[in-house]
C-alpha cells in the first residue's frame, strides 16, 4: 500500500512540474534545467517505486534515447538548414525526460506535442492577424515548443498509466 501511496505522490508531483514548465515556457520560452531533471528523476523514482512492473528499466532508457535523440536530430538539421536556434535544448532535455517515464511510447507524445505546437502557432498566428488586422509573417512566429510537447506527454501517459488505478489498488 506505501508503493501505491508513493507512485500517487510523485505522479502528482510530476504533473506539478508539467504545468510549470509549461507556464515558465510560454513567459520566457526557456524550460529550466531545475524543473527539467526532477521530472527525469521522478520518473525513474515512480517506475522504481512499482518494481519496473509498468515500464522496465531497458524500455525506459531506449524511451530517453527516443525522445531526446530524435528531438536533437531535428534541431540539429533544422538549426543547419535556418542558420538560427530553432529548438532549445530543454525541449530536447524534456523529451529524453519523457522517454523516462513512457518509455518507446514517448513517440506517441512527440507526435501528439508536435501536433499540439502547431494548432497553438496556427492559433497565434489567426490571432495576430486578427488583432493587428495585418498578415503575419510566420517565419518570424515564436512559439515556445515545450507547452505543445507537454500537451503531448500528458496525452501519452493517460494512455500508457490507463491501467495503473488497478495496479495500484
Amino acid at each position: 500500500m506505501f508503493a501505491s501511496i508513493l507512485a500517487c505522490f510523485l505522479l502528482c508531483a510530476a504533473l506539478a512540474l508539467l504545468y510549470n514548465l509549461a507556464r515558465i515556457d510560454l513567459k520566457t520560452r526557456l524550460l529550466p534545467n531545475k524543473l527539467v531533471f526532477p521530472f527525469a528523476l521522478l520518473g525513474v523514482l515512480f517506475h522504481a517505486v512499482l518494481s519496473f512492473g509498468l515500464l522496465p528499466l531497458s524500455a525506459m532508457m531506449i524511451g530517453a534515447a527516443l525522445g531526446g535523440g530524435i528531438l536533437l536530430g531535428i534541431r540539429t538539421l533544422a538549426n543547419a538548414f535556418y542558420k538560427q536556434d530553432t529548438l532549445g535544448l530543454g525541449d530536447v532535455k524534456l523529451m529524453a525526460a519523457a522517454g523516462l517515464w513512457l518509455g518507446p511510447d514517448v513517440l506517441l507524445a512527440l507526435t501528439l506535442g508536435a501536433v499540439a505546437g502547431l494548432l497553438h502557432g496556427l492559433g497565434v498566428a489567426l490571432w495576430t492577424h486578427h488583432k493587428n488586422k495585418q498578415p503575419v509573417n510566420l517565419a518570424r512566429l515564436e512559439i515556445p515548443a515545450g507547452p505543445g510537447f507537454i500537451v503531448g506527454i500528458l496525452i501519452g501517459a493517460a494512455v500508457k498509466f490507463q491501467s495503473l488505478p488497478t495496479l495500484l489498488f
